[in-house]
């Protein structure tokens, strides 16, 4: 159930019961420890941070969406029989207060919950595995790099773009696994710092496997020029390569 760009939004009688929803799909996770299973996606549009490279435009620089009830989504998320996993993502699915009663839901009904998230926003909720994405200075929308030309978002994004109050709870909380979208090598004494403060910073293990390195790019032309680099990273440093399977086998499509 993708959601245009140019849909009409649908307004519930009251939105603290409901979720703006870009996209509800079944695929196969493409990312993580969990590439390659079933899963049904549910995207949020909003998020609290502009990457310069995000792959869910419609969710972030010119959100799109239309309103559903947590009831709507979990019925949604029923009508796929097949599927045991739902990932809740975004945009930013954490900035929603609903998010809590969704997550809640699906884990009474029996389903494993990932929550992909940039480690902003902490919430207690029912979250099978935190795949949380910290964003590197590498993601700042520069003027250069900003899609929009305007050049407004770098200084606001650049300053969230690392709670680790927020970081540290979610890894302490949930079983998790970092997940950092690789430009280059120049993102490495970045990401060995923040590996370093976030096991400082909490009383759970993280295991350099759970520190996985993902290749920036939405198209498999853009993953051709990049994933062996990022791949050749990870062994170096000793963390884990993660693929991006929906690219290889989607391209750029939608709801996949």
């Amino acid at each position: 159930m993708p959601v245009s760009a140019d849909a009409t939004e649908r307004e519930p009688a009251d939105t603290d019961e409901a979720l703006p929803i870009n996209e509800l799909f079944y695929s196969v996770q493409g990312e993580g420890r969990l590439a390659g299973v079933p899963t049904v996606f549910v995207r949020t549009s909003g998020c609290n941070l502009r990457c310069w490279f995000c792959d869910s435009y419609h969710t972030s620089w010119e959100p799109t969406h239309d309103w559903l009830t947590v009831d709507e989504i979990v019925a949604e998320v029923e009508a796929y029989e097949q599927a045991t996993h739902v990932v809740l993502t975004g945009g930013e699915p954490m900035i929603h207060e609903e998010s809590v009663a969704l997550l809640n839901r699906l884990g009474e009904a029996g389903y494993h919950t990932t929550v992909e998230t940039n480690g902003t926003v902490y919430r207690d909720a029912h979250i099978d595995l935190a795949s949380i994405s910290p964003k590197l200075q590498s993601s700042t929308p520069t003027p250069e790099k900003d899609p929009t030309g305007e050049g407004e978002w770098a200084e606001r994004h650049d300053e969230r773009r690392i709670d680790m109050d927020a970081l540290t709870a979610l890894v302490d909380e949930y079983d998790s696994q970092l997940k950092f979208v690789v430009t280059g090598a120049d993102d490495m004494p970045e990401i060995e710092r923040l590996v370093e403060r976030v096991r400082d910073g909490t009383t759970t293990t993280v295991a350099d496997a759970d520190v996985l390195l993902m290749a920036e790019g939405t198209t498999r032309e853009d993953l051709d020029e990049s994933r062996n680099a990022v791949a050749e990273l990870a062994m170096e440093y000793g963390y884990r390569y993660t693929p991006r399977l929906h690219v290889d086998l989607w391209n750029d499509a939608p709801g996949t």
